[in-house]
């Protein structure tokens, strides 16, 4: 009797997971790889807070009698609406975006990748579904990189292929650079919380940065007030008052500097999830000029943020998975590295506008596929046999999962046959 098989081993999936995340308690937080750069935020929050605490200490232990605008209440109102702040960051940092899980293979067909099991990916008006069907059959020919889904309103998007996923990403979606994910109704990736902002934080992220700007005028205000308060122990001199309350002053000019950034970001954020936009989207598409399919009037829109249910994740990163033995890696029969080169893609010189469902190209040869690009038709010899390729190094390696046919005859410019 031969040796039993040994039982593979087992890993949470956040132990072997792909990306650059960073997760802490066995999984259940999860952060960017940045994630250091909140520890830069948390201070920046605390450091006014902490300022704001000491001054109202000290005026409720000087005993004065005199009308005093830093007291109890406003210690209290301080450290509640500091606690909130930093609640929400974290919960914005820690917290999944909206990662799209990644294929173990690559689509086989033309609806195949992310969202087979999403019913918005199972209208597919794609215009190379031919062109899909005979790359199937000729490996020689390339997959599109893009593909036309239906999403509400009738309205039909264009989805691109994610080499690093293997997936074709679902609408709206788009993959950062930073964490290595496609995420869902992707924003940007913020690095003052270290995280990608997507579908599943962006309502944190909103009330992290508007309580930031309120926080921002309240301390403000409220050290403006204290130096008033001052004045009549100064002989009325507003001067002689600033000049009594140095740290006043450095909370004004702190404050008034950081209420301009944050402020700004926060009424670009309300502009923009009134339209229902993302900031990629912004950016990339200009929705003013051309017409945005997910806009459905400002309530709504709003509404879809604050008052949807949240969606629950779509990985379980706490999830038992086994690993591959490692002789699957060079399994050229269908193990998980040799899967990934089956199928090649449209060159990466192609511009693609994703959503808007325009294409640029950067050759004037069209959709014609990348192997019958650069040949000389001009020059054809004039038996009208054979053409020449031109730049041969620059052409198309054979692909080595093809078998070449040992009876196909040599190619006639000396070379073996493809």
């Amino acid at each position: 009797m031969g040796e039993p098989e040994p039982e593979p081993e087992r890993r949470r999936l956040y132990q072997v997971w792909e990306g650059s995340n960073k997760f802490l308690c066995g999984g259940r937080l999860i952060f960017g790889p940045d994630a250091g750069s909140l520890f830069l935020s948390t201070v920046l929050i605390a450091s006014p807070l902490v300022g704001l605490c000491f001054q109202c200490v000290t005026k409720l232990g000087s005993g004065s009698s005199d009308k005093q605008a830093l007291g109890m209440p406003a210690l209290v109102a301080t450290i509640l609406l500091g606690l909130a702040t930093l609640a929400f960051l974290f919960l914005t940092s820690s917290r999944d975006p909206g990662i799209v899980p990644r294929n173990a293979h690559p689509p086989e067909r033309s609806g195949a990748g992310a969202g087979d099991d999403d019913p918005a990916d199972a209208d597919v008006t794609t215009p190379s579904t031919e062109w899909v069907a005979t790359t199937l059959a000729n490996p020689h020919l390339r997959l599109p990189r893009t593909k036309d889904v239906a999403v509400a309103g009738g309205h039909v998007v264009r989805v691109k292929y994610c080499d690093t996923c293997l997936l074709y990403r679902p609408p709206r979606a788009s993959h950062c650079s930073i964490c290595n994910n496609c995420v869902h109704k992707f924003d940007h990736h913020c690095p003052w919380v270290g995280q990608c902002i997507g579908q599943r934080n962006y309502r944190y992220f909103f009330l992290f940065i508007s309580t930031s700007t309120f926080l921002c005028l309240y301390v403000f205000v409220l050290s403006w007030l204290n130096v008033a308060a001052q004045r009549g122990t100064h002989g009325g001199s507003l001067l002689k008052s600033i000049a009594g309350e140095p740290l006043s002053v450095v909370l004004i000019v702190y404050t008034f500097v950081s209420a301009w950034f944050v402020g700004g970001l926060t009424v670009f954020h309300a502009y923009l999830m009134s339209t229902n936009q993302t900031t990629y989207e912004n950016f990339r598409y200009r929705y003013d000029k051309k017409e945005n399919p997910y806009d459905r009037g400002v309530a709504a829109n709003i509404a879809e943020v604050f008052c949807a249910g949240m969606p629950p994740s779509m990985n379980k990163f706490r999830a038992w998975v086994e690993l591959p033995p490692p002789e699957a890696a060079f399994d050229d029969g269908g193990g998980p590295l040799s899967s990934r080169s089956k199928i090649d893609l449209v060159g990466r010189e192609e511009k693609v506008d994703l959503e808007m469902g325009h294409q640029h190209h950067n050759h004037p040869t069209g959709g014609v596929p990348a192997i019958l690009q650069g040949l000389h038709y001009a020059e054809m010899e004039k038996n009208g046999v054979s053409v020449h390729v031109k730049d041969r190094q620059s052409a198309e390696a054979p692909d080595p999962l093809v078998i070449p046919d040992p009876e196909a005859a040599p190619r006639h410019d000396g070379g073996e046959a493809e």
